[in-house]
């Protein structure tokens, strides 16, 4: 036999060895039997009566839907159950953010007081940027906005008496105030009130056609009930930031589109949302085990479980923790797991994703489960699923 010959014959050997070998994708029931097996052991553990779980896996969404969103209906969650979101509502707004600056209302390296001449001359004003807002680095503010502080005038005057208790940039305090005020600049910048403009230029714009910070009347009927620990059921009042901070309403379905845009496996968005929602995934601070991105935090992959379940530790939400700036930021990258937990008296959220693996987990539930538990959830599935 030639040498040519053989060598042909060699290789579509190999590629034949390797198309064999190639594992095949996951069928849905597959992916149901992984996520089923973390969730029930959860739902169970944690006393959660109800859950809604999508998952992206090779860039394609699959959403589970358990138990029940009352107890006291017994009306079961279903695909249109709107689960309140707490602080992965954040995300939302840095990427309204980071769409205005693209479209040039706004530069994060701004200072606020550019946007808010009332606070010109004060600390807030002069020395916080935009950026520094969306990173929790503006030098120390409360995690919540005080109690004392009824509306966004009152707002105002309390940043004017403001005094950092870090220079701005060295110290990650996590604070809804800050990415809140984020939201109320990003509004005033693009001319429009901030509910709108979200529903307008991020959720329309995603086919995201069941998010919400104000639900309709017509949609009630979908709002889940939360559950306090004692049981009592609870949903989130309104109150100042709340939302540019904590304030949107889901369901799962919706969340996997959004996890689809963020490693761009979505159908075709607009370009320019498209670079906005990817700029958020740049990394601008070294805080701990993880990279502070816009909101997003980020570690690299193959993340280690014990990595995420610091990142997302009580530690990192309730202490100050110096942080090292990334100069020149870290340019959004493939090859990392970018998550954001979330919140509410009555809810718990979890969002992450691996866009290298073309894969991403949104856990929903109506009771604030301990971050940890759901950090080993999510773990625990996606790793099975990109195995």
């Amino acid at each position: 036999m030639k040498l040519t010959t053989l060598l042909a014959a060699a290789i579509l050997s190999t590629c034949s060895i390797a198309a064999f070998s190639q594992p095949a994708s996951l069928t849905r029931d597959q992916i149901k039997h992984i996520v089923d097996e973390t969730i029930a052991p959860l739902m169970a553990r944690d006393g959660i009566a109800g859950m809604a779980v999508g998952v992206v896996v090779e860039g394609k969404p699959y959403v589970f839907d358990y138990g029940v969103a009352s107890k006291e209906s017994g009306a079961p969650v279903t695909r249109t159950t709107l689960f309140e979101l707490g602080s992965v509502s954040k995300t939302f707004t840095a990427t309204l953010a980071t769409y205005a600056q693209e479209t040039g209302h706004l530069s994060l390296s701004d200072p606020v007081g550019k946007y808010v001449p009332e606070l010109r001359g004060s600390a807030f004003g002069d020395e916080v940027t935009l950026l520094t807002l969306g990173t929790h680095t503006p030098g120390g503010l409360p995690l919540q906005v005080p109690d004392e502080v009824h509306d966004n005038a009152e707002l105002i005057q309390y940043f004017k008496a403001w005094r950092p208790r870090y220079a701005p940039g060295t110290y990650r305090t996590y604070a809804n105030p800050g990415i809140g005020t984020l939201g109320l600049i990003t509004a005033k910048s693009m001319g429009g009130d901030f509910d709108a403009l979200m529903q307008q230029h991020v959720f329309a714009a995603l086919g995201m056609s069941n998010s919400y910070i104000q639900v309709p009347a017509a949609r009630m009927r979908d709002y889940a009930e939360g559950y306090a620990k004692d049981g009592t059921p609870i949903r989130m009042r309104p109150g100042v930031l709340s939302s540019e901070a904590y304030g949107v309403r889901s369901t799962a379905e919706d969340m996997t589109r959004f996890l689809q845009a963020n490693m761009n496996d979505a159908a075709p968005v607009d370009a320019t949302l498209q670079r906005a929602i990817t700029a958020t995934h740049t990394g601008y601070f070294q805080a701990g085990p993880m990279t502070q991105d816009l909101i997003w935090e980020q570690y690299p992959y193959p993340a280690p479980l014990s990595a995420l379940l610091d990142g997302n530790g009580p530690s990192m939400i309730v202490d100050g923790h110096a942080v090292t700036r990334i100069d020149p930021p870290q340019a959004p990258r493939d090859d990392a797991w970018l998550n954001k937990t979330g919140s509410t008296n009555g809810f718990g959220s979890y969002i992450a994703f691996v866009p290298s693996k073309h894969v991403g987990i949104v856990m929903l539930g109506n009771k604030n489960i301990p971050n940890a538990d759901r950090v080993r959830a999510a773990y625990a599935i996606v790793t099975s699923l990109v195995k």
